[in-house]
């Protein structure tokens, strides 16, 4: 790249560009896949172009990349795209910082800090640093640099305007259309649109120079020659192994006594929800909330401990591990008490978003817990930061997978098919808060035979109401927002438009209301709970 700098600098602020073009004044979609993609595409290029090939390690995460990478444009629940759009930039971020390298695998939690800020500082000055070398090894060869006049170039522009303002105007006369498209290219040059036009530059700009930086970064820092306490650890460990043993020690012993207090909770069912001054709801959502707190600062505690503490001798590494080892014990247990708890409150309650992160979120802190305990035993310590990232992708990939909104209304409407004792009845309110993800398994459930007739108006109104209150969005969105949740959900609302006629919407008062073919009123304005 050194040689022919423009090889840099073409493809980057063409990828500004780029970003221009599929963002500006259009919904998320597409879009950002098309871009994410397009910028690895030519990084990869630039990389290879220059003689530098990837690690074989840092292959693997482009996989992960097109998983994201797709999820942002196949599902719209909030937290599932949340976590899809960052998710795809750590896993870019990771392959910049570790392109030649490949050791992302054994980084810890100082070496992810560590390069992250180093690829920042890349961004913001690693361009610049590159241009003076470029110029610094010119003159060291002895290359004269081309001086450029641009007079010629001004001489030719001011020459080429009448001319083409002449045969330009002869051209829209000949022909309507191309007359209509050169008045709108003339109105886009409108002197009002001058700030937009400029803040429009500028961001392209710097968006094309931080890719700069970001590439220049993957060529020359991203060898991973020598990792974060990878010698000797980053802070020598000076706590006696007798102060160790007593923390360690008075948090197993207090955590024991209440596991053996929650036991009641693994057996008796709802019975033990009942305690005053808490309803059912808040003592459940209470204890989960507590109980992963707990089990977070514990495993912070528990890592921090382990590399602080002094452990000269077998016995005492073996008596440290030990206690370790009973102390995630118990946390799996306590966590098995807040899924139970979970589980009572989902039967009650039905299912929500919330509810159903915390549910997966459950499953993928207790796999992180058991591989805490491996690595405790095996003395592997270095590697827990690898498991939690693996535990971190897994949860994030869980939820595009399960479909986040499409389960909430599959498993709230089998509830109302086979119902429990003491259980709230379908709250198809809630349904009006999901996202398009929801809609073709509400209206699967609404051509449900099998369902009473009370939920089969309960799901026609619901979808009724969504239809409306997607009909208020009139925006002409190009192909860049595409989405496919969007279009599966028309496509659901067409296959089922004929067996919604007989609902009825009045929206000529505030709350819009549909009344059902029985008569029955349905409230279009959604609610949130937890």
């Amino acid at each position: 790249m050194k040689n022919n700098p423009y090889k840099l600098w073409i493809p980057v602020f063409a990828l500004g560009w780029l970003f221009d073009f599929l963002f500006w004044k259009m919904k998320p979609g597409v879009n950002f896949a098309i871009f994410a993609t397009t910028c690895l595409v030519v990084a990869f290029y630039l990389l290879l172009s220059g003689g530098l090939r990837p690690n074989r390690l840092s292959l693997i995460l482009i996989p992960l990349f097109g998983f994201f990478a797709a999820v942002t444009f196949l599902r719209a629940e909030p937290m599932t795209t949340f976590l899809a759009y960052t998710f795809t930039l750590l896993t870019m971020t990771l392959l910049a910082v570790t392109y030649l390298g490949g050791r992302w695998i054994q980084y810890t939690l100082a070496d992810y800090l560590g390069k992250s800020l180093q690829l920042v500082g890349s961004m913001l000055a690693r361009p610049i640093g590159f241009m003076t070398e470029v110029r610094k090894e010119q003159t060291e060869a002895g290359i004269q640099l081309p001086k450029r006049n641009i007079w010629p170039v001004v001489r030719g522009i001011v020459i080429a305007l009448p001319i083409i303002a002449i045969f330009a105007s002869l051209l829209a006369s000949a022909d309507v259309v191309f007359g209509q498209r050169l008045e709108d290219l003339i109105n886009w040059f409108n002197i009002e649109n001058l700030p937009e036009l400029i803040f429009r530059f500028i961001y392209i700009l710097v968006i094309g120079y931080a890719l700069a930086g970001v590439v220049l970064h993957a060529a020359t820092q991203s060898k991973d020659e020598k990792l974060a306490n990878e010698d000797k650890p980053l802070i020598p460990p000076f706590l006696g192994n007798v102060e160790a043993t007593i923390v360690l020690g008075s948090v197993v012993a207090l955590f024991a006594a209440f596991v053996v207090v929650q036991f009641q909770y693994f057996f008796g069912g709802a019975t033990n929800i009942n305690v005053e001054g808490y309803t059912y709801a808040e003592y459940a959502r209470r204890g989960f909330g507590e109980l992963v707190a707990v089990a977070f600062f514990a495993l912070l505690m528990l890592l921090t401990l382990s590399a602080v503490t002094k452990r000269e001798t077998e016995a005492q590494r073996r008596l440290f591990s030990g206690l370790g080892v009973a102390l995630v014990v118990l946390l799996l247990v306590m966590l098995f008490s807040a899924f139970k708890r979970l589980g009572l409150y989902e039967e009650a309650y039905g299912f929500s978003r919330l509810r159903t992160y915390t549910h997966v979120f459950l499953i993928w802190i207790g796999l992180l817990l058991v591989a805490t305990i491996a690595l405790e035993i095996l003395r592997k310590e270095r590697v827990f930061t690898f498991a939690m990232l693996i535990a971190s992708f897994g949860f994030a990939a869980s939820l595009p997978i399960l479909n986040v909104d499409a389960f909430i209304v599959r498993q709230n409407i089998q509830r109302e098919i086979h119902p429990q004792v003491d259980t709230v009845g379908l709250d198809a309110q809630y349904f009006l808060d999901l996202s398009d993800d929801a809609v073709p398994a509400l209206v699967s459930a609404y051509r449900n035979p099998t369902l009473p007739d009370s939920v089969h108006e309960k799901i026609g109104a619901s979808l009724v109401c969504i239809r409306y209150q997607r009909g208020l969005d009139e925006r002409k969105l190009g192909w860049q927002s595409f989405h496919f949740a969007t279009f599966n959900a028309d496509k659901a609302f067409i296959s089922v438009k004929k067996d919604l006629i007989g609902f009825t919407v009045d929206d000529t008062k505030y709350p819009v209301m549909v009344t059902t073919p029985s008569g029955e009123e349905f409230n279009c304005s959604p609610y949130y709970y937890d």
